[in-house]
């Protein structure tokens, strides 16, 4: 707490006292602010000289070094220890968290106890961390770091062979996409995949919001990207990713998280120092992988197109993933907003019976007001959509094929069952459709196509930078002047400016603890405080409104330029043109969707009561829309104390969609069908009916449509609602 929020005073002491007053608390705060920067640029040179910097708040242990590879990436996956008071089940799915490389040093999604790893560990399941090292590999490419990260997928699944599914696989921000194309490539590897502010479809967005993506466009493309590289000796500073993120929102960077630290400097040194410790870790990356990513991926926005191949012809295609995909994304998020995050489902799928039709199950949520960042680090989020996640990562394993979005309500005194619901929350995975995502917001084709322009011209100016300026570039850059150049990068140098090294800050330390032993903040009600808050708020709302002006601005440029006919035109961009289309199912695919759907036909007359039960259940539960994690968990109990053999999860999430698409494909002889399979024992029948019933109602009273089908399925198994009699359910009993 505050020394400040302990200072009382009993009358308003005048104005002349409380001047002084507030020159001592300012005088004293000034230079215990100047000691906090001191620590932080003294922390920045510690963790640079580290072999293996992080900021993971567990102890970890070295599963597999990537520079040992055959080909050799600067990439490792290392076991989270769990804290003393988590006890992990080995029998538990284990998550991965593979953290973004983006101009920061890793560690984000454990960075403290309530974070990703920390309430998946508290799930029960085992963690592990995908990191990396400042340096790249000299010769590393995106492709490689991709296979390597395969190689630690199997050795996770290797490790937990009793596990009951494929590891969990969390992206943060960058690594999102990276994620996304291993599991194209490699899908077997995969169980749930979370990608969290991953920005997917980058040309995405709305006019007057999300200016970073007009960025390129404004630069004249990538051609900057290889220029910096090239400056710095064929390798980038990561430094100049972090700046493009901090320029987002200049009252921050420029005002208000310095001043928090020195309004509150007795407070908040310690969170300010942890934070700036990630944020202040700068990584380079390797001329090759700045430029895929920038060229293939924030200009081209290739990947949700298809048009991204791996080295050895494979087509980078989302729709072969198979493992459940779940997106979260917030309102909130400047860098990665909603449409970033979404608007690659809307450039692959032409509804959500497409969706099915790949065997694809896509959850996304999206918060309201979190920021990008807090995404990863903010521990209401970590405590609400983190944990209900992991708590919930089978029963979003076993949904049937479709989007959803996964919603959360508060448990209360009312909350039916509650004791179903693991946590303080609900989750509930709601069917959408298509159109909710558009609802959004999406690109008019307009604007689609200043887009596809501007990816056009950003290829002819980097063609001519490498042709006629590259070259001189290359040859005049030693190692030496690249290392100098990169050291008087702004970000890097405000670090180390206030170090150790400046004469200036040596007597700051001292100075400081003497102020701490004789530390007189002013009383809260003191008018000069209420004036340096004016104050402070005038600067925010000067910079926001700078800001506001220079993005707006931005876009307009953008537009103009390369909505400009013309200019489209002298690219090779059809003016009149409708924008390129979504990726076409490939006949490849198609034939192997008409064999399974011949297959599924030809099982809806096989099976017995476990079949019937799952396809009844299926039946109601669609007229309801939505899926609550208490029928999951119902559900789930089930199956552990099933008197027959008991199915092991893939088994019965393989079960379970079987059941869906024959519902789909043929209602009617679905559900005639069911008679013919149930067992003649009524007390069977009767078991059967009272689990549908039960698991129905675990969530939410039976009503409705759901209800006459609910009473359908009874007559289907020859029993009343309630789950008695015991007539022999025969051919009489025909679906409506």
């Amino acid at each position: 707490m505050s020394d400040r929020s302990e200072v009382s005073r009993e009358k308003n002491p005048g104005i002349f006292a409380s001047a002084i007053e507030y020159l001592v608390d300012c005088g004293q705060r000034s230079v215990l602010f100047l000691d906090v920067m001191r620590k932080r640029g003294v922390q920045y040179r510690e963790h640079l000289a580290e072999t293996a910097p992080h900021v993971l708040d567990y102890s970890i242990e070295l599963v597999a070094d990537g520079r040992k590879f055959p080909r050799p990436v600067n990439y490792a996956l290392v076991r989270i220890a769990p804290p003393a008071n988590v006890e992990l089940d080995p029998k538990r799915r284990p998550f991965v968290v593979v953290d973004p490389r983006a101009g920061h040093g890793p560690g984000i999604g454990g960075f403290k106890a309530d974070s990703e790893i920390g309430v998946a560990m508290k799930a029960g399941h085992p963690c592990y961390f995908i990191g990396f090292l400042p340096e790249p590999i000299p010769g590393q490419t995106i492709e490689d770091i991709a296979r390597a990260e395969g190689e630690f997928l199997k050795q996770v699944i290797a490790l937990h062979p009793d596990a009951e599914g494929k590891p969990c696989v969390i992206g943060n921000c960058q690594a999102g996409w990276a994620v996304m194309m291993l599991a194209s490539i490699q899908p077997d590897l995969f169980g749930p995949i979370i990608v969290a502010g991953s920005p997917l479809s980058y040309w995405a967005g709305v006019r007057g919001q999300n200016p970073m993506r007009y960025l390129g466009g404004l630069l004249g493309g990538s051609w900057l990207t290889a220029l910096y590289s090239d400056l710095g000796g064929g390798k980038f500073d990561g430094a100049w990713l972090v700046q493009n993120f901090e320029s987002m929102n200049p009252s921050n960077t420029l005002w208000t998280k310095q001043y928090n630290v020195y309004a509150n400097v007795d407070t908040e040194a310690e969170r300010y120092l942890e934070f700036e410790r990630w944020w202040g870790g700068h990584v380079n990356l390797n001329a090759a992988e700045i430029q895929f990513i920038v060229d293939e991926l924030f200009v081209g926005n290739k990947l949700a197109a298809g048009r991204i191949k791996t080295s050895d012809g494979k087509v980078v295609d989302l729709r072969n993933i198979r493992s459940p995909i779940v997106v979260f994304c917030s309102k909130g998020d400047n860098i990665t907003p909603p449409q970033q995050a979404l608007g690659w489902i809307l450039d692959l799928y032409e509804d959500v019976d497409e969706i099915r039709s790949y065997g694809q199950t896509i959850v996304y949520t999206v918060h309201e007001t979190v920021g990008h960042l807090g995404i990863f680090v903010s521990g209401g989020v970590a405590r609400k959509e983190h944990s209900e996640f992991s708590s919930n990562i089978d029963l979003i394993d076993v949904l049937p094929p479709g989007l959803y979005e996964a919603t959360f309500e508060a448990k209360s005194d009312q909350t039916a069952n509650a004791d179903f619901a693991s946590g303080q929350w609900v989750m509930r995975c709601e069917r959408r459709t298509l159109d909710d995502i558009r609802a959004m917001g999406e690109n008019s084709p307009e604007d689609t196509r200043r887009f596809v322009t501007a990816a056009r011209v950003s290829e002819i100016n980097l063609a001519a930078y490498r042709s006629f300026v590259q070259p001189w570039v290359k040859a005049m850059m030693a190692p030496q002047y690249a290392e100098f150049l990169r050291n008087l990068h702004p970000l890097r140098l405000q670090y180390d400016l206030f170090g150790d090294d400046n004469p200036a800050t040596r007597t700051v330390a001292e100075a400081a603890d003497n102020i701490r032993d004789h530390r007189k903040p002013a009383a809260r009600n003191n008018p000069f405080l209420a004036l340096q808050e004016s104050y402070s708020k005038s600067v925010v709302s000067a910079l926001d409104a700078w800001r506001d002006l220079r993005d707006a601005t931005s876009e307009s440029l953008f537009l103009a330029i390369y909505g400009s006919p013309a200019l489209q035109a002298a690219v090779g961009v059809d003016p009149n043109s409708a924008p390129a289309s979504r990726p076409k199912m490939t006949e490849e695919h198609r034939r192997a969707l008409d064999t399974r759907i011949k297959e599924l036909k030809s099982k809806i007359e096989h099976g017995g009561l476990r079949d019937c039960m799952i396809r009844g259940l299926l039946y109601v539960g669609m007229a309801r829309g939505m899926v609550d994690e208490r029928s999951l968990e119902a559900l789930r109990r089930v199956r552990l104390n099933d008197r027959s053999s008991r199915l092991s999860l893939p088994q019965f999430k393989t079960l379970v969609r079987e059941q869906f698409f024959m519902l789909l494909l043929e209602p009617d002889a679905s559900l005639n069908a069911i008679p013919k399979l149930l067992p003649k024992s009524v007390e069977d029948r009767r078991h059967g009916f009272a689990v549908i019933r039960d698991v129905l109602s675990a969530s939410a009273e039976i009503s409705g449509e759901s209800a006459r089908r609910l009473r359908k399925i009874a007559q289907l198994f020859g029993v009343d609602e309630k789950g008695e009699g015991g007539v022999p359910a025969g051919r009489k009993a025909k679906a409506s």
